[in-house]
């Protein structure tokens, strides 16, 4: 019985090549969206499931009071796993410190590179459960030790047993390579390691670590722990929880610090705090992306119950001669299932193919390495089940409507649809286009915020900016290098400061000034710059003067930004006095905001003042005048000549800005991607539609003609219907989009505002793709010569 029903779906497919085409075509296109989204929610899903400890490991994170709110960071005092570990040992099965992920210059033979790598205390290895190719879980308990990931170990070794050899860092201290681990996979939190060192190297390279008066008062290292069997993160939290607080003196008290466990499985995608509070991350973009898919795959579903509804007049004979020879409803209802599966099959084997040609560009613009699991017999197993289940959602409704004839009226041929019968077919259409409506609104939401944060005042000149990492050796010969290339006019201006123009990588407290509440905390980024600072990022000065050597008093002198006189209610700042840490420094200039963190967050109340210390971080402002390679070629050679051993390493500052973009340009770009899709697969059934129309009316069309009609009359009345459904869709799809896109935009607190301009676009472009695809049909059976139509009618 099942062989049969699916030998006449067949021929019914191939009777009906049109049709089935349209069918296939719009199930596969909306198959390989959803299986696209598939891969990239599993991969998103899956994120560090790599490491085997993966549900008992977490970050040790503190919520902090300061500036009025209250801030959550991963930022630890270097005392922390030790304290931890001291006072809640047996809670525990590790507690490990780290420093940041930070670039540093390996050296072995004439081979020198910049990596990414972190100090880590050495049990490591066996709580992240690295595999371990060369060595074992004792490669970080030697001071002057270094374990590579597999592909830098290649990099430096080839094929060669790199055990015992040895690696300069930063051309200054000699590690031995002990161990050579997998590389970490590219959906994992530390896939930018790829090398350890022990963290007692960490401590050796920076001695001012443990004279430090307060170990408590400064956060600058991560902490990772692995929970104990029979525990959990929350308990463990609460237990945790006054860790800190009850280290530090009166003053710091004020900060309220409460530490807590985040653990790995939200680290991806639970990432956003505020005020405190954990509230989302990526996993909306999860959601955001799931809904998108299961849309874009209705609408697939939308168009075969449409075509296969609206073709039913050719169906009821079929269904009245089998009803009249004593077949049941149930096995009309498995016939026409039987036709819908074989369509879903023949889709998603098609889907594949479409995934495979998509692939690269969703990658690209995905930021993703996924790829077709082909040897995973889940992935079958799932595709052939999903197929199915299509094809059962799409078969559902032709398949209830096509079995309810009456075979007496059918077989007499005074089978009457009824002036509602075309309803169902309607309300499937406006839905359809309400739903791709309302995807064309959020796109241009999307890239109408990301233009509106873009073209925010940044404060200084981006334009031409390069920022150079080097060592403290370029940071000896900084008058050399800079006389040298303003000499041979590479550059404007050079500087040196403790932060980037993109970033905030140091904040203070202990800051006060005149009317301050003594029971406010405070920390604000307070950068740490040299003379040329100003000149050469072109920062505004709104009040006063800039840094000067004509004045020695600039030691304790600070600039601020407009934001941190707002916050400090300062009035006529120029010469009041801020005590830091109890030293007097005074206000010389106020310079207007600087656009430095999140492009779409309030510009901090920040600080700058002069630095008396090493700074490795350069910011160039090269020379308009000449070509940018021409400038960049000189630049490098002057870093060369005075620091021959380390490798070149630039970034463009405009480009580093360009980045704090990445996410939503990501969800601009995959949802104008999905939305192409989606009016695609609109489209086509909207064709397929007009062509059924255009066939049903050509008798009344060559009569028209004949009294008369002209044919741009003709076109009217045949597109009339579609553009009337489509301005329905519309109506519906304007106040859904506003809804749901407000609501993304106070995500944000600097954003745009929707203007109305959008959803006319959005409609009126709906009605002109409309038009572009039932004209073809309307025009095609207007000029038809109207005498064989009437005569073969």
């Amino acid at each position: 019985m099942i062989r049969n029903y699916f030998k006449i779906a067949w021929r019914n497919i191939l009777s009906n090549k049109a049709s089935s085409a349209i069918n296939i075509g719009g199930l596969a296109v909306g198959m390989a969206v959803a299986i696209l989204i598939s891969l990239w929610i599993h991969k998103e899903m899956t994120y560090n499931k790599y490491h085997e400890n993966y549900n008992t490991i977490a970050q040790v994170w503190q919520n902090q009071t300061y500036n009025g709110k209250i801030g959550s960071q991963v930022a630890n005092p270097a005392v922390m796993a030790e304290t931890i570990r001291n006072e809640f040992g047996s809670d525990f099965k590790y507690v490990i410190q780290s420093s940041w992920t930070n670039e540093l210059t390996l050296t072995h033979g004439d081979k020198a590179f910049f990596k990414l790598g972190n100090y880590f205390e050495p049990e490591v290895i066996d709580m992240l459960s690295l595999k371990m190719i060369r060595g074992n879980s004792d490669g970080l308990k030697k001071m002057h030790s270094i374990i590579l990931s597999e592909s830098v170990a290649e990099v430096f070794f080839g094929t060669e047993d790199p055990i015992g050899k040895t690696i300069k860092l930063d051309n200054k201290v000699d590690v031995n390579v002990t161990g050579v681990y997998e590389d970490i996979p590219q959906n994992n939190s530390l896939k930018d390691v790829s090398f350890m060192l022990p963290w007692d190297l960490y401590l050796s390279r920076n001695p001012w670590i443990k004279k430090m008066e307060d170990p408590w008062g400064s956060n600058f290292t991560q902490t990772y722990a692995q929970i104990a069997p029979n525990t959990n993160f929350e308990d463990l939290s609460k237990k945790i929880k006054d860790v800190k607080l009850t280290k530090l003196n009166d003053e710091s008290k004020l900060y309220n610090p409460q530490v807590f466990l985040h653990p790995m499985s939200r680290w991806h995608l639970y990432s956003n705090f505020e005020n405190g509070i954990n509230n989302g991350g990526r996993i909306d973009n999860v959601w955001l992306f799931a809904i998108i898919g299961i849309f874009v795959l209705l609408l697939a579903c939308i168009n075969f119950m449409n075509l296969s509804t609206a073709r039913s007049e050719k169906r009821a004979k079929e269904v009245g001669i089998r009803k009249a020879i004593g077949s049941k409803r149930s096995q009309l209802i498995s016939q026409f299932f039987s036709e819908s599966v074989l369509i879903s099959l023949f889709a998603f084997l098609l889907s594949i193919l479409l995934v495979l040609v998509m692939l690269p560009y969703f990658n690209r613009i995905a930021d993703a390495n996924i790829t077709i699991p082909w040897t995973n017999p889940i992935f079958w197993i799932i595709g052939l089940f999903f197929s199915i289940l299509t094809g059962l959602i799409a078969g559902i409704y032709p398949a209830l409507y096509l079995s309810s004839f009456n075979p007496v009226k059918v077989l007499k041929g005074t089978l009457q649809t009824g002036r509602y019968s075309s309803l169902p077919r309607k309300v499937l259409v406006v839905s359809q286009f309400a739903i791709s409506i309302t995807l064309i609104i959020g796109t241009i939401v999307v890239y109408q915020q990301i233009n509106h944060a873009q073209n925010r005042p940044l404060g200084y000149e981006k334009n031409g900016l390069i920022s150079v990492s080097s060592n403290d050796e370029a940071h000896k010969h900084i008058s050399a290098i800079r006389s040298t290339l303003i000499d041979n006019g590479a550059i404007i201006e050079m500087t040196e400061s403790q932060s980037p123009m993109t970033d905030v990588w140091n904040t203070n407290g202990g800051i006060s000034w005149e009317g301050k509440d003594p029971n406010l905390a405070v920390d604000f980024p307070n950068n740490a710059v040299n003379y040329e600072f100003g000149k050469t990022i072109g920062w505004k000065i709104k009040e006063g003067r800039d840094f000067s050597r004509d004045f020695g008093t600039d030691s304790l002198a600070f600039i601020l930004n407009e934001s941190a006189v707002t916050f400090m209610n300062l009035k006529d700042p120029i010469g009041k006095i801020i005590r830091w840490n109890n030293n007097p420094y005074t206000i010389i200039g106020v310079v207007e905001d600087m656009l430095v963190q999140s492009p779409y967050k309030p510009v901090r109340a920040s600080l700058f003042h002069l630095s008396n210390v090493e700074e490795n971080l350069f910011t160039i402002k090269l020379n308009p005048a000449i070509s940018v390679k021409e400038s960049m070629s000189k630049v490098e050679a002057a870093f060369k000549t005075y620091n021959p051993a380390i490798p070149f390493d630039a970034n463009f500052v405009d480009e580093d800005f360009a980045r704090k973009f990445g996410n939503e340009k990501r969800i601009g770009e995959l949802a104008a991607f999905f939305t192409i899709l989606a009016i695609f697969i609109s489209c086509l059934g909207l064709f397929g539609l007009a062509s059924y129309v255009a066939e049903q009316r050509t008798k009344e069309i060559g009569i028209r003609k004949v009294l008369g009609a002209t044919v741009v009359t003709l076109w009217q009345m045949l597109s009339k219907d579609f553009i009337t459904l489509v301005f329905i869709a519309c109506v519906i799809a304007v106040p859904i989009g506003y809804y749901f896109m407000d609501n993304w935009l106070q995500k944000f607190d600097y954003h745009t505002t929707i203007s109305w301009w959008i959803f006319g676009l959005s409609c009126i472009g709906a009605l002109i793709i409309t038009l572009f695809t039932v004209s073809y049909q309307a025009i095609k059976a207007a000029l038809a010569n109207p005498v064989k139509s009437i005569k073969t009618e």
